[in-house]
């Protein structure tokens, strides 16, 4: 499996002009055979919208098609399967969600799946669930890579939501982010840069799971987007990274039988599905009682 991870610098609000720089990175993709691409949360408009996102966010099927439309006119041959976050409008409820299309098919694009963000940060620099609504459900999906997952941004914070989708079956997490640059680390990275890619890599190794992360980068108003768009292998190991301020494409080849020799070799997946109903059925852990509370 051939897969490119877009680090994406949009203008902000300009809509078209990023479907113009989406459609020259089709192009460029095009050279040489691909099967899946990525970029990254509000790739098409921006993250900092505030209350610009009603007036810049799609409808799924059309955004699905303006994504169709780039990858035909790239000149590009063939089907390909493409991640892309954005804004939603949901028959007049707003998310900040991510697609995942086919295009190229010959009867039309299909949308496969589209994720909705759970943790909408509201703290900082952050301003989500003033202006959006937080999605309900993580799904899992058919992929002709394997059972996948998406995960946005903070969404990946949040152990518990990786498990859930490695308990479903996923064997491919996707992350498109968004995430602003903060501190200077070890190595001349910076910290949120080695705190994403110390949570990308521990997730991938207990779970055997392969992890594609697309960042956004450029600035905004001020705030600098991080970039470090990556790759973990089932074992944790970084396959590739980009560095944090510049676009660029980052291609990666991925071997999914890779995933059931990890899993294999190191069963922590399989650990967890026998000892789950007893740390699940626990009195003591709070959502139990909600739940009995809501009956």
């Amino acid at each position: 499996m051939h897969a490119a991870l877009v680090q994406f610098k949009p203008r902000k609000g300009e809509v078209a002009a990023n479907l113009a720089a989406m459609r020259a990175v089709f192009a460029q993709l095009a050279e040489r055979p691909i099967d899946l691409i990525v970029f990254p949360e509000a790739a098409l408009t921006g993250y900092f919208l505030e209350g610009a996102v009603y007036e810049l966010a799609f409808e799924s099927a059309t955004l699905a098609a303006k994504i169709d439309e780039q990858w035909r006119a790239s000149g590009a041959g063939g089907a390909v399967d493409v991640v892309c976050g954005f804004y939603e409008n949901f028959g007049g409820t707003f998310h900040n969600s991510a697609i995942y299309v086919r295009c190229g098919e010959p009867d039309g694009v299909h949308v496969v799946h589209v994720h909705r963000k759970m943790f909408l940060p509201t703290y900082g620099v952050f301003d989500e669930e003033r202006f959006l609504t937080r999605g309900r459900h993580l799904s899992t999906f058919p992929t002709p890579f394997g059972e996948a997952a998406m995960l946005i941004c903070e969404d990946m914070w949040h152990a518990l939501m990786p498990t859930v989708a490695a308990l479903k079956g996923a064997r491919l997490l996707i992350v498109p982010s968004a995430s602003p640059a903060r501190g200077l680390g070890g190595d001349g990275e910076l910290e949120s840069t080695l705190r994403w890619k110390a949570i990308l890599g521990s997730t991938a190794a207990e779970h055997g799971v392969y992890v594609l992360y697309a960042g956004l980068t450029g600035f905004e108003g001020g705030k600098g987007m991080g970039g470090a768009t990556c790759a973990f292998s089932p074992r944790g190991d970084l396959i590739a990274s980009l560095g944090p301020l510049d676009a660029g494409i980052l291609r990666v080849e991925l071997d999914t039988g890779e995933i059931d020799i990890a899993r294999a070799t190191i069963p922590l997946l399989g650990d967890l599905s026998a000892v789950l109903p007893d740390l699940w059925l626990d009195e003591e852990i709070p959502v139990t009682r909600r739940v009995e509370e809501r009956a």
